[in-house]
């Protein structure tokens, strides 16, 4: 029974794939997910007879490039992938006059419902109609928000993130799942980018995408520099946030959407700079602050501009934005050290001989300049983490004739981060640097069908937690060192903070990664059906060279057990294993979206997605992974 059941489910799901393979090769090209704006409705007359035919042009106010569409049999017209802004919709149709309808807003990934009803008259005769369309979406049963272009801009935001903008909407928070990056190198690990969970999901579940184009980090997260953020709010058209209930075309997520679109270029030249201070001239003393000392410096400066414009009007746009941060903050910081009379060995538990080891590693540890109790003391200091960020944008428009346009997108966006340890022994630092490059044309091969090709490309260069400067002279001592060739190693004590060793002894790791992208699209209106279907491709290549304590750690259980050099125990990467893995994967993602408008009133979102991948884990590139299977698992 079991398995009659089986096959029948198999033999549905074969069936579907056909169907979808059919309207694929049909095409020529596919895929999914393109970030602009659909527009549909019923064309009628004012008995609520459909009319056939009709022609229905779609303005862009800011740009002037129109497109232009039909209404079918079943008076169903739908122009897709318009680009968000403020439209103009002019209908006409013989026997009727020709009506204007101005102003209707199209938002990033909106499914625009307008129905038109005309009037009897001339063509010559023109009616303009002011209603608004309707806000509510009545073609799509997704749920999703939108954060416009005012809202992008205009509201005051720390930082200029723009993906912070997300957690205005409902079902979107944002959360802290590991440690910030002052504390080590976990969080450059899972990546730096903003932690927002959408509808419940886990933060490594959703999928970011600017232009159409995924911007997922290498650890599957949101994209971001060092500081965690998104520069760039004025090239940010607009974006929304899908929390649940998407179409088929969106894949790779089983969480939210994040799907923004750059800014373009208009007909009328636009443009702005700015600059934002932050000073300690205007900061307060914080509980760990001396009362006796000044304030740790603090300098901010994020500044930039952009512009854009026509290169050729109504045909060729221009649109540009640079920022960037330069950061010197303050931080106090505070720790746990031997007080003097432990480093003597005078300690509260009995006298103890000092090993002459240990005495050697009392020089990386600073002296208690704060309160002592006991075997222990305060050490406190004001360390300064400097960052410098530079991010710069670009997106061009052109429009070759009515049935063909293309645009392009560069991002790039390259952060340094510096930041002296616990100790102030040495200085650690971050680096990373972002790429980004999207090329889309959409044709239009008739009225009732256009299609659209992307491709893209997105690269991240990052380098975590790395020795970038010796501040005390023995982070530089190899006799301090417990690995040949290296410096002083981790040192765990019980009771006393983590010494992370000397110069270039750190866990580090650096992370390549590369996506290449295709995607394509088809849109076809046909009788009542707006279908959508298509086809994609992303090859992911991620290279990743850690370095997991090559200098080694020193475990202790106490202050006794280290001054008298009896350690727990040693443990240590070693350098002959450690080498570059290159994990390899291509996923592929096929879909059908039907849109049927079975009654004026009612519409029915009908998908089905296919979306393997090529391996499962991953491949390593020089075959350099393995998994044990034990027996009776698979």
């Amino acid at each position: 029974m079991q398995l009659n059941v089986f096959m029948k489910k198999m033999g549905v799901t074969l069936m579907l794939v056909i169907v979808l393979a059919i309207w694929v090769f049909w095409t020529g090209q596919a895929y999914a997910q393109v970030s602009g704006a659909s527009l549909a409705g019923t064309v009628t007359d004012s008995s609520g007879a459909v009319i056939p035919n009709a022609e229905v042009s779609i303005t862009n106010s800011a740009t002037g490039v129109t497109r232009t569409v039909t209404s079918g049999s079943a008076g169903l017209y739908t122009a897709p992938n318009l680009l968000p802004g403020i439209y103009d919709i002019r209908i006409t149709a013989p026997g009727f006059s020709t009506q204007v309808q101005r102003g209707i807003t199209l938002t990033v990934g909106a499914q625009q419902a307008l129905d038109i009803k005309m009037q009897v008259g001339q063509v010559s005769q023109t009616v303009e109609v002011t209603t608004e369309a309707p806000t509510v979406e009545l073609t799509s049963s997704t749920i999703s928000a939108v954060v416009n272009a005012t809202t992008v801009r205009e509201l005051p935001l720390n930082g200029r993130s723009w993906t912070d903008l997300a957690t205005l909407q409902p079902g979107v928070s944002s959360i802290q799942t590991q440690p910030s990056f002052a504390v080590g190198g976990d969080r450059g690990n899972r990546g730096f980018g903003s932690q927002l969970t959408i509808s419940g999901a886990r933060p490594q579940e959703n999928n970011y995408r600017l232009d159409g184009i995924s911007l997922n980090d290498y650890g599957n997260g949101a994209p971001g520099s060092v500081l965690g953020g998104n520069l760039g709010v004025d090239a940010i058209q607009e974006f929304s946030v899908l929390t649940s209930n998407y179409s088929a075309e969106y894949g790779k997520t089983s969480g939210g959407v994040v799907n923004a679109v750059s800014r373009s270029g208009t007909n009328q030249f636009h443009g702005s700079v700015y600059e934002f201070l932050r000073n300690d001239a205007l900061d307060a003393k914080n509980f760990f602050d001396s009362k006796s000392k000044p304030i740790p410096p603090f300098r901010r400066n994020q500044f930039g501009g952009s512009a854009g414009g026509p290169i050729i009007k109504d045909r060729t746009f221009i649109f540009g934005d640079f920022e960037a941060i330069r950061q010197s903050k303050g931080i106090t910081n505070t720790s746990i050290v031997p007080s003097d009379a432990a480093r003597a060995g005078n300690l509260t538990s009995g006298p103890v001989t000092v090993d002459p080891g240990a005495a050697k590693y009392l020089d990386l540890y600073p002296h208690a300049n704060g309160a002592v109790n006991g075997n222990t003391g305060i050490f406190s200091f004001p360390g300064q983490q400097v960052v410098n960020e530079y991010f710069v944008t670009s997106r061009v428009d052109h429009k070759f004739s009515n049935k063909d346009s293309v645009f392009g997108t560069y991002l790039y966006d390259d952060t340094d981060y510096r930041n002296p340890d616990r100790y102030n022994v040495q200085l650690i630092g971050s680096h990373t640097k972002r790429q980004i490059v999207a090329l889309e044309e959409n044709h239009v091969f008739s009225p009732t069908l256009v299609n659209t090709l992307r491709v893209g490309y997105s690269r991240e260069h990052t380098a975590n937690n790395q020795s970038a400067a010796a501040i005390n002279s023995h982070a530089t001592d190899p006799s301090l060192g417990a690995v040949p060739g290296l410096n002083a190693a981790d040192m765990r004590i019980g009771g006393i903070d983590e010494m992370l060793g000397g110069l270039n002894s750190l866990t580090t790791s650096i992370y390549d990664w590369n996506s290449y992208q295709a995607y394509d699209d088809a849109f076809a209106t046909h009788g009542t059906h707006s279908l959508k279907f298509g086809f994609a491709a992303e090859r992911i290549q991620e290279n990743v060279l850690p370095r997991s304590n090559p200098g080694g750690i020193w475990n202790f259980n106490n202050l006794t057990e280290f001054l008298t050099n009896q350690p727990l125990n040693f443990t240590s990467g070693f350098a002959n294993t450690i080498s570059s893995r290159g994990w390899r994967e291509t996923v592929f993602g096929a879909y059908l979206q039907d849109d049927w408008h079975v009654r004026r009133n009612l519409t029915l979102n009908l998908g089905l997605r296919y979306e393997p991948t090529t391996a499962s884990p991953w491949n390593e590139a020089a075959s350099r992974f393995a998994a044990l299977r034990q027996r009776g698992q698979i």
